[in-house]
């Protein structure tokens, strides 16, 4: 459901930016500032315009986000917690060996995530990609 009330967007803003800070916090590592800055951005995304269903993450009609700065990660791990693709307890193991959160976005294990990113350069591709197979 479409939230469009800007004031409950900005309470899921708070609420992102709040397992940011336990997700880096918890890690000993990680890009708070660029998290924190992209937490607004991601939440009107995937809370406003964003053509996605937490319930089924693979739809073939689903639209897609390519996180071009994977650094970024604890944010957009955190607005999926918050949209419910996985516990919100999850960002507490963020960066821990074995767990499912690491330090750049995985598409294999974490649902949600439409492209791994991180590796300078791919995202071009990767977009123009997706865009051929639309």
């Amino acid at each position: 459901m479409k939230v469009t009330d800007i004031s409950e967007l900005e309470k899921i803003a708070n609420r992102v930016r709040i397992g940011i800070i336990e997700g880096v916090y918890n890690a000993k590592s990680g890009h708070p500032g660029g998290s924190l800055s992209i937490a607004d951005i991601l939440t009107v995304l995937y809370f406003n315009q964003m053509n996605i269903d937490e319930k089924k993450p693979m739809a073939s009609s689903r639209d897609r986000l390519v996180l071009s700065k994977g650094h970024v990660a604890p944010a957009l791990y955190s607005v999926l917690a918050e949209k419910g693709y996985f516990d919100k307890e999850e960002l507490k193991n963020l960066r821990k060996l074995g767990g499912m959160l690491q330090g750049h976005p995985d598409m294999k294990n974490i649902p949600g995530v439409d492209m791994s990113t991180g590796s300078l350069r791919t995202r071009l591709i990767c977009c123009k990609w997706y865009g051929n197979c639309i």
